[in-house]
């Protein structure tokens, strides 16, 4: 998914509270970047400062820093100042030492080498409004100068970027304008002729033009012409599609390999995907067969995805975790709860954050 910046009261708690959840994978591409041993430092908040530990709850980087993230190919974002308003982003590597400094209004997450950032915006309410998207490499080198209204991740190559947008900056999904693609030169490889798109993923991207989905290959030629209502990314071979407003799921030829019968869905990981029937999600192997019955909240559908064999999961408004059989191995209490990366995964209780093994172990917690 696009790098989002409309910020609401539940993502500004998110920011404050539930960084902990987000790994360096957008939320789309969740399957694709598992933690490395140079990204298996966890963010943690203590006395108002964020740091980091490692998988055995060690502080490793001591709490410092207004913001942090978690790290990515390497290297973390850190934001200094006051968060919404005159807060600038940088970057860390792991030791702690600040290798970009603060300098940006708003940044990305490193991706495929490159980080996306913003010059010149500023907020109006809750929104970010202006500015330019640009790209840095690692050293903090300005690699793509920033002249796009929106841009994206690199993934496959390629970033998605949007011009003529409107002046409030939602998301690459939801704001008029026409998008395209860029290489890493910053070239555009395909023109923005598409009413909606998303990134590469298996050699092929979603992208929408009058009216419907369709798939295009690195060239911008499509190979599953426009005919779905609704489209998401290629992963382990299949992607989600909607006709008459049931989803299914197609192989990379345009095929219908699981007829479309759910009221939503989303991509595989690990074997296995989320569905909802009767506003219920339930998970289903690669032949459509029900595994695990629908019984959990479906308003948060794309949360669903299997990671080292757990996924979190909502049963009114408490999280726990099942694995591939739908067994409740960590039960149902946490009010907040993210996806296990590098053996842990970050909850939330009454407002504090922490991190807990796949036993439902606490590892840490913020006191």
């Amino acid at each position: 998914m696009a790098f989002i910046i409309k910020i609401t009261k539940s993502i500004l708690v998110y920011i404050c509270f539930v960084i902990l959840v987000v790994s360096c994978s957008k939320p789309e591409e969740i399957n694709q970047k598992r933690a490395t041993q140079l990204d298996s430092l966890f963010p943690i908040r203590q006395n108002g400062k964020f740091g980091y530990i490692d998988n055995t709850g060690k502080i490793i980087i001591q709490p410092q820093f207004d913001v942090a993230f978690h790290f990515c190919e390497g290297l973390a974002k850190i934001r200094t100042g006051r968060v919404l308003k005159t807060g600038k982003d940088g970057y860390i590597d792991i030791t702690g030492k600040i290798v970009i400094k603060p300098q940006f209004d708003w940044a990305g997450d490193f991706s495929e080498g490159l980080a996306n950032v913003n010059a010149g915006c500023k907020w109006s309410g809750t929104s970010l409004i202006g500015g330019k998207w640009g790209y840095i490499n690692k050293t903090g080198e300005i690699i793509i100068k920033p002249s796009f209204d929106s841009v994206g991740s690199f993934s496959d190559g390629l970033a998605l970027v949007i011009v003529k947008k409107s002046e409030e900056y939602r998301d690459l999904y939801t704001f008029p304008g026409k998008r395209g693609y860029i290489d890493k030169t910053g070239k555009m490889v395909i023109e923005p002729e598409f009413d909606d798109a998303g990134n590469f993923s298996e050699g092929l991207a979603a992208v929408k033009i009058n009216g419907k989905w369709g798939y295009i290959d690195k060239k911008g030629e499509f190979v599953i012409s426009p005919q779905f209502n609704d489209a998401y990314r290629f992963s382990e071979g299949l992607a989600p599609v909607s006709i008459n407003k049931l989803y299914g799921y197609i192989d990379k030829t345009g095929k219908i390999v699981i007829q479309p019968q759910f009221d939503g869905a989303v991509d595989f990981c690990e074997g296995l995907t989320a569905i909802v029937i009767d506003a219920k999600a339930g998970f289903i192997n690669k032949i459509g067969t029900i595994v695990i019955k629908p019984q959990f909240e479906s308003q948060i559908l794309h949360h669903y995805h299997f990671s080292e064999g757990l996924v979190n999961v909502a049963i009114g408004d408490k999280w726990g975790y099942i694995d591939k059989t739908g067994k409740m191995v960590i039960e149902l209490k946490f009010d907040g709860a993210g996806s296990f990366s590098g053996g842990l995964a970050s909850v939330t209780i009454d407002g504090k954050s922490g991190y807990i093994n796949k036993s439902g172990e606490y590892i840490w917690k913020e006191k």
